[in-house]
C-alpha cells in the first residue's frame, strides 16, 4: 500500500546518527554532511517505487555531489519480515546499482524513527546548517518510472538549497511503500 510522508517542516534540525554501511565502513551524519547541504534518503531493496527510480537516484546523487551536497541512503526495514532488505541483500543491491553514496543499515530502526520516515523512498534535504529544506519527491515517478525528461524535483530543489540555503516553498510529497516496522 502506498504511503505519503508529511510536507516539509522547514528548519527542522537533522537528527544525528552513526550507522554501518554496505562498504564495510561506519558513517555519522557529520561524515555525510556536504559543504552546501545534505540529502538523506530512506530506501530499501524490494520496494517497486525505489526500484523504478534507482537509476535516477544514482544520477541525481552524482549530480548533487558535484554541487557540494553530501548524500547517503538508509534502509530501516525489518529484515525478519522482509528478508529482501537484509544487510547482505543491501550489499548486493548497492553494488548492482553502482551507488556513489553510502548505503546505511538502520537495523534497530532508531534513525527512521528520529527522522519520522514514512515510506521508501523518503527524501530529506538539508541546507549547510542541517536545517530541513526539502521533503518532496524525486520526480513524477510512482511504482513505474515516469517518462524521460520529466522535471527533476529533488535535484532542482537541492540545487536551490546549495545556491541559497533555502528550499522551494511548493513541494510535492514523495510516495512509496511504508517503512516495514518491527513488531512491538
Amino acid at each position: 500500500m502506498a504511503t505519503t510522508p508529511p510536507v516539509c517542516d522547514f528548519g527542522w534540525p537533522a537528527p544525528g546518527f552513526t550507522l554501518p554501511a554496505t562498504d564495510g565502513k561506519t558513517y555519522s551524519l557529520d561524515d555525510i554532511r556536504g559543504p552546501k547541504g545534505t540529502l538523506i534518503m530512506f530506501i530499501c531493496n524490494h520496494c517497486p517505487f525505489v526500484i523504478a527510480v534507482r537509476d535516477r537516484i544514482v544520477r541525481d546523487a552524482r549530480d548533487l555531489s558535484a554541487l557540494g551536497i553530501g548524500v547517503a541512503a538508509i534502509c530501516s526495514n525489518d529484515a525478519d519480515s522482509h528478508p529482501a532488505d537484509s544487510f547482505d541483500n543491501m550489499v548486493t543491491f548497492a553494488k548492482a546499482a553502482g551507488f556513489p553514496f553510502p548505503y546505511l543499515h538502520d537495523e534497530d530502526q532508531s534513525v527512521a524513527r528520529a527522522f519520522d520516515a514514512a515510506c521508501t523512498p523518503d527524501f530529506f534535504g538539508f541546507n549547510a546548517d542541517l536545517e530541513l529544506q526539502y521533503r518532496g519527491r524525486l520526480d513524477a515517478s510512482g511504482a513505474r518510472s515516469a517518462a524521460e525528461g520529466v522535471r527533476r524535483d529533488l535535484y532542482e530543489a537541492m540545487r536551490e538549497v546549495a545556491e541559497t540555503g533555502l528550499g522551494p516553498r511548493d513541494q510535492i510529497p514523495s510516495m512509496g511503500c511504508s517503512i516495514k516496522w518491527k513488531a512491538a
